[in-house]
């Protein structure tokens, strides 16, 4: 039976906040809602005020009020169609809103008022990125690129772009680069370490380092160093540095997960690997893997009562999951 530990590594990257709001946060120490009202009152009196229209959305982007937020830069941009701002903002709306399209034509508005608005373009190049419409995002990047050749987010998203399409050579060749300009910019060296990771390369442990240092609470770039150690067979390491990811996040399935996983396949210790994998689905219920794994240390304890509980749960999770599908036909 083959065993699965689990490799997660969540995609993480600091780039424009497209759902961020310009100059959303209410004014001195008043909330929310007492500074909805005020706006409230001030556009009963001004109907006409494309930018109080313009600030009430932005409070209710902040309170999550989108579809309102939306219709309020709807307002602003029929009175003042020519405010680059109102535009940028219903586009972030549109795109908070899951609206793509809607997003798109709200960028492009932009571009139509405003040619060469490098902010518009890595919005642009961020939605279709997200949307996995990657030459449509290489496309606007590249604007952004051509103008500002050490841009930070597009060279960063260009990377990413790379990465996921197989470019290897690109995408590492990208990042470096953007290492070697912002020094300090944690993300890059957390995905070119990630990347060495996944090609079994040992300068992951330069980068995902260095991003630690950076960053010393970074538990993304910890599981990934941890896991390389794992892939080495440098097991003392790897369960050091998922002990130091629970010091930092007590919650965190995978560490728990993968240190059983340790216990369970390496050391033998099945009621350990019990003690810890139970963490992981306490973290987690639907953590499949953790209730397999759990199920092979029982069964290897001889209980079999408890692996066939197990094994069974896991089939209600995934019926087509083989490892459970194997595990409940020997118990």
């Amino acid at each position: 039976m083959k065993h699965l530990k689990t490799l997660i590594i969540p995609l993480f990257f600091v780039l424009l906040a497209v759902v961020g709001c310009q100059d959303n946060t209410p004014k001195e120490n008043i909330t929310d809602e007492e500074f909805l009202k005020v706006l409230n009152v001030k556009i009963n009196k001004h109907p006409k005020d494309d930018n109080l229209y313009y600030e009430r959305s932005q409070v209710l982007m902040h309170m999550g009020r989108v579809n309102e937020a939306i219709a309020d830069l709807t307002r602003a941009t029929a009175i003042n169609d020519k405010e680059i701002k109102y535009h940028m903002a219903l586009g972030d709306a549109y795109f908070a809103n899951g609206d793509v399209e809607h997003s798109y034509s709200s960028l492009q508005h932009v571009l139509d008022i405003s040619p060469n608005n490098q902010e518009a373009y890595l919005k642009l190049g961020e939605i279709a990125y997200y949307s996995r419409d990657y030459d449509r995002a290489m496309d606007n990047l590249s604007k952004v690129t051509s103008k500002d050749p050490q841009n930070r987010t597009a060279l960063f998203m260009k990377g990413f772009i790379y990465k996921e399409t197989g470019d290897t050579v690109n995408a590492i060749n990208l990042l470096k680069k953007v290492c070697d300009l912002y020094p300090d910019y944690e993300p890059a060296f957390e995905e070119l370490g990630i990347l060495y990771a996944a090609h079994h390369n040992k300068m992951a442990l330069e980068y995902l380092n260095t991003a630690l240092r950076i960053e010393p609470n970074n538990n993304n770039a910890r599981y990934a160093l941890a896991m390389f150690y794992q892939d080495l067979n440098q097991m003392d390491k790897a369960e050091e540095i998922y002990k130091e990811m629970l010091d930092i996040d007590a919650g965190n399935k995978h560490a728990w997960h993968n240190r059983g996983y340790i216990q369970l396949f390496t050391y033998g210790d099945f009621p350990v690997a019990v003690e810890y994998l139970t963490h992981a689905i306490q973290c987690d219920s639907t953590y499949i893997e953790a209730w397999v794994n759990r199920g092979c240390a029982y069964e290897l304890m001889g209980d079999k009562a408890h692996a066939h509980d197990d094994f069974r749960h896991a089939l209600d999770l995934d019926h087509t999951f083989q490892p459970a599908i194997d595990g409940l036909a020997r118990n």
